[in-house]
């Protein structure tokens, strides 16, 4: 048989012990380090605040690689369908869509620069603009829809006898190298 005062003095070893980690945890509940139940509460709340917020930071990255890679496909599709690799086809596109709605071009100016883009030329065009006011309506409606791309940069009025008008335009488009 065990020895009882082996037994009895472990048993007292652990009381002990017990009671100093209870004195101890008590002590760490009534002291200013531990927050009452309302403060961990708030500070809870917050964090998981702070993560939605977080989260919804973080949500417009997630599968960024495969967005790339698409906006390059996108990108290469674009400079294929809708910029022309040569000066001459800017010129055929504006009579086309000129003749189609009844207006007349005039003194056409072609400036090239610099895009600051690898393999894009930007052109500048400054054109004077005839026709009746719908047709000339028309035509820069078609100009933004049309399959070639043109920013339409301004437009202004120079005369206006009747129906008739006369426009001053700013558009530009790029040539692809």
């Amino acid at each position: 048989m065990p020895n009882l005062n082996q037994v009895r003095q472990r048993m007292m070893v652990a009381l002990v012990t017990l009671a100093i980690v209870d004195v101890a945890a008590a002590a760490f509940l009534f002291s200013p380090l531990a927050q009452d139940q309302v403060t961990r509460q708030h500070s809870l709340e917050q964090a998981q605040d702070e993560l939605q917020i977080k989260t919804r930071e973080v949500e417009p990255l997630r599968g960024m690689d495969q967005k790339l890679k698409r906006t390059e496909q996108d990108l290469s599709v674009f400079y294929r369908n809708r910029l022309p690799s040569k000066d001459s086809a800017i010129a055929w596109q504006l009579g086309k869509l000129a003749a189609q709605n009844g207006v007349r071009i005039s003194g056409t100016k072609y400036e090239l620069k610099d895009s600051g883009l690898p393999g894009l030329t930007r052109v500048s065009i400054d054109a004077a603009l005839e026709g009746e006011y719908i047709n000339t309506v028309k035509f820069i409606n078609s100009l933004e829809r049309a399959r070639m791309f043109f920013v339409v940069n301004s437009v202004a009025l120079g005369q206006q006898q009747g129906g008739a008008v006369r426009l001053q335009l700013k558009l530009e488009t790029y040539l692809k190298s």
